[in-house]
């Protein structure tokens, strides 16, 4: 095999693994249908604060506060995101709305996580 050849297959090979692992991320949203878990915990120093089920909740925004500090959760037609903090860098707010179940909204200076609960804890 020539060189160029070589270069192609390793091209080809690694344009296809990003292709697989794409689609396995892009094929992992949570449905929002009834039928699927649309439970939420937040969890605040490893102490669940809350379970809110996204499918009964009404659109509401509040505060959860932490050693002085803040970040302000937003329900809005069942989804959930962190849509005001306090935090430095605000990476919880730039993470958007909580949409996979493999991948929660952290705030890491309020040590705060939102994410999908697992289905065997409440019962579905």
């Amino acid at each position: 095999m020539t060189k160029q050849v070589k270069i192609c297959l390793v091209l080809v090979t690694v344009i296809v693994i990003a292709a697989i692992a794409a689609l396995l991320i892009i094929m992992q949203p949570h449905s929002k249908s009834g039928n699927e878990n649309n439970y939420i915990e937040i969890i605040q120093d490893n102490e669940v604060l809350c379970i809110i089920d996204l499918n009964s909740e009404s659109d509401r925004t509040f505060r959860i506060e932490y050693n002085g500090g803040w970040n302000e959760i937003k329900i809005e037609s069942g989804t959930i995101c962190i849509s005001d903090a306090d935090c430095p860098d605000r990476t919880c707010v730039k993470s958007g709305v909580l949409k996979y179940k493999n991948l929660p909204i952290i705030c890491l200076p309020h040590r705060l996580v939102v994410r999908f609960a697992d289905s065997e804890q409440n019962g579905g």
